[in-house]
């Protein structure tokens, strides 16, 4: 069931992780997303896995928590691999051939690759920003590193904004979702069965109601913030002040540490197939 999913949820805990500065977090985040597309063979995915695995034990999440991030992505990962194996050339005699379709050693490594990539991606961005960092605190910190901007009149206040909203309503929408399904299934709706068609239609009479309550939601959210005379970032204080700790400065070191592992990984140990 869609309620199962736990993409863009927050998980409150004390982990060494939620304490963390968010906007320390955002900064290694980047960092994290640069070592992961820097990554080339084998000894660097290797280390990629692991810190993958090291993030989430740090964050005292369930693996099963985790796992159920990958869910919304397994059909795009099933669809690249099998794009990467039967479109990947490779030297040498192929594995498996038929007619003008052939599978090479070289292509099953880049869709191997290819995939942990994405789920490395998607574990450690997770992790690190939406399930140990609440919404409010991840645009409080979104908006304090882009205030530089407010300089040349770009509406920084407002992107934060539109990022609270976004990542306050997922759960909300996910929750409305699996409602619209659970009844249309008790009226015989068949969404797991039929072809690939004829499940893409019985979608429609999901995709209809949940657009108008969304139309709903944003109307009322409107009405009642100019009900409460909100006028933007003129004025506005905060009762918590964000502050850098010593671990973020320890984090920034490790993480960088890391990036420059990838890079040197990347010059004197080609193991392996490189992508």
């Amino acid at each position: 069931m869609l309620k199962d999913m736990t993409l863009g949820q927050f998980f409150p805990g004390n982990s060494i992780l939620h304490r963390l500065d968010a906007r320390m977090k955002f900064i290694l985040t980047i960092l994290y997303i640069v070592a992961i597309f820097l990554a080339k063979n084998v000894f660097c995915y290797a280390a990629l896995v692991v810190s993958a695995l090291l993030l989430v034990l740090l964050s005292r999440l369930s693996f099963r928590v985790v796992l159920r991030s990958i869910k919304p992505i397994v059909m795009i990962l099933l669809f690249t691999a099998a794009i990467s194996i039967f479109f990947t050339k490779g030297e040498g005699e192929p594995l498996w051939s038929f007619w003008r379709i052939a599978i090479y050693k070289e292509g099953i490594l880049r869709s191997v690759f290819m995939a942990l990539r994405v789920i490395v991606l998607v574990v450690g961005t997770s992790v690190f920003l939406t399930y140990t960092t609440s919404p409010i605190v991840l645009t409080n910190a979104f908006e304090s590193l882009l205030a530089p901007l407010k300089k040349i009149r770009v509406p920084v206040h407002d992107f934060a904004m539109i990022l609270t909203i976004a990542l306050r309503f997922i759960p909300t929408l996910v929750e409305e979702t699996d409602k619209i399904i659970g009844a249309q299934k008790s009226r015989g709706a068949a969404f797991d069965s039929g072809s690939l068609l004829r499940r893409a239609k019985a979608l429609v009479p999901v995709i209809i109601p949940l657009l108008v309550s969304s139309f709903n939601r944003a109307d009322e959210l409107a009405t009642a913030m100019e009900c409460r005379c909100y006028r933007g970032d003129v004025g506005r204080t905060r009762f918590v002040k964000m502050r850098y700790h010593v671990r973020d400065f320890v984090a920034l070191f490790l993480f960088a540490a890391f990036l420059t592992l990838i890079v040197l990984g990347n010059l004197y140990l080609p193991i392996g197939f490189s992508v």
